[in-house]
Formats: structure tokens, C-alpha cells, sequence
């Protein structure tokens, strides 16, 4: 039975948020005061469909866009993790679910030369109209409370599972490496030989450490990572078990 690894984007693949790095195709770098202050508390894809317009009403062509964006850098050690799990397809299926977009995580894999890596990826579809705005949609539907509208990763990764164990797979445990508030939710769905690895120092390692704390029932064990090398080297270690 393979590992299923479940990978979040943002500040976890790459270094930095790709939503506010997009920030500086805009003039001066920076959003209008009023636009900043246009987000509402769990609709950030709709915060982000007002970013995309001011950005094409200011000029900003698909290229600039792209240029930036593949300018993201990696995480530190994610690009020798990658090189480490082509080798090792075998026993690894690779997943991203993450709330940025389809045209920005295309285009960090694409120019990276990492996109056979993953089986699949998760994300908010989006798509240039014709008159060169990036149009963002919700991934999907859902009925958790505990996450945006727009995404919660806990019923994704339960679809996926599923829809696996239909086709005859099944999985030794589940890995699931992020960073954020919204990956909290789908490490609560894990369970005992599962693994969550929180990035050190985020807000889901600070969460989790929290809820440990508080006794909190967490089925899954917690290994915490602060480089791609960190996660190779468990990974190593569960495929030798």
C-alpha cells in the first residue's frame, strides 16, 4: 500500500503567499487604502476577485502575472522533496489541496518542471477572461463551519480517499504537510498511523501545539518541519518500516 502525501501551497511549497506576492504587479507595489480594506473575514476568494480586476484595470497583462508569480521561491529543501519523490513513485501518490488557484499552482509547477509529481491538485479553478482579468471560482460546495466558503480541505481529502478506495486503492497513511489555519480542519480528519506535519513556527503548528495542550482529541501523530530535508528523512523512515 502506497503513502498518500497531501500538500498545502501556500508558505509550504513556496515561501510566500502567492494571493499577496501578486500585490506587486500593482502600482507602487501596493493596493488603494479602500481595496485593503474590502476584505470581510472568510471570503478572501471574493477579496481577490476585486485584486484581480484592479490589477487588469491598471494594465497588468497575464505575462507580467506569470512572471511574478514563477518568480515565487521554493520552500527550502522542497525542491530536492520533489526530486526525492519522482524517484520514489512507486510508493508515494502526491496531492496538493490548497486555497490559492489553478493558474498560479500551473505555473509554479510547470516552470519548476514539477507537475508529474503530483496526482492530482485541489484548488480554486481560475481562468483569464477575454479582456485579460484572471476570473477566480470556489472549488466547491460544502457544509463545514469551521472553514471559508469557498474550501474545506478535511471534505476534499475525505472525496479523494473515498473516490480512491472505489478504484481498489488503499492507503498505508496519510501525510498531510501545511502551514495554515485552514489546514486544521483536514489534519482533525486523520487518524492513528496518519501524520500531520505542521511548518514550524505557522499557524497550524502554534494551533496544534494549542490544542495538544488543551487535551484536545488528535487521533494522528505530530512531526514538525522546517525544511523539504526534515520531511525526506521521515519519509525515508516510513517507507523502511
Amino acid at each position: 500500500m502506497k503513502v498518500l502525501l497531501v500538500f498545502d501551497f501556500d508558505n509550504t511549497i513556496i515561501d510566500d503567499n502567492s494571493d499577496t506576492w501578486i500585490v506587486q504587479c500593482a502600482p507602487d507595489k501596493k493596493l488603494p487604502i479602500e481595496l485593503q480594506d474590502s476584505y470581510q473575514k472568510g471570503f478572501w476568494t471574493e477579496f481577490m476577485g476585486r485584486v484581480f480586476k484592479y490589477l487588469r484595470d491598471e494594465g497588468v497583462k497575464e505575462d507580467e502575472m506569470r512572471r511574478a508569480v514563477t518568480s515565487l521561491p521554493f520552500t527550502s529543501g522542497m525542491v530536492e522533496l520533489f526530486s526525492f519523490l519522482r524517484v520514489n513513485k512507486d510508493k508515494f501518490d502526491c496531492i496538493i489541496i490548497s486555497d490559492s488557484n489553478s493558474v498560479f499552482i500551473d505555473w509554479v509547477l510547470e516552470a519548476a518542471d514539477f507537475r508529474d509529481v503530483f496526482d492530482s491538485v485541489f484548488t480554486n479553478p481560475a481562468a483569464f477572461d477575454n479582456n485579460g482579468r484572471l476570473i477566480v471560482k470556489h472549488c466547491h460546495a460544502h457544509s463545514c463551519n469551521r472553514c471559508p466558503k469557498n474550501l474545506c480541505k478535511s471534505a476534499v481529502l475525505a472525496e479523494f480517499v473515498e473516490k480512491q478506495l472505489q478504484q481498489g486503492v488503499r492507503y498505508a497513511r496519510i501525510v498531510y504537510i501545511g502551514d495554515g489555519g485552514n489546514d486544521v480542519c483536514p489534519v482533525t480528519f486523520l487518524r492513528k498511523s496518519d501524520v500531520a506535519m505542521p511548518r514550524k513556527g505557522y499557524t497550524l503548528h502554534r494551533t496544534l501545539t494549542r490544542m495538544t495542550q488543551n487535551l484536545e482529541p488528535m487521533e494522528s501523530s505530530i512531526i514538525v518541519w522546517s525544511s523539504g530535508a526534515e520531511i525526506i528523512s521521515h519519509l525515508q523512515f516510513l517507507i523502511k518500516k
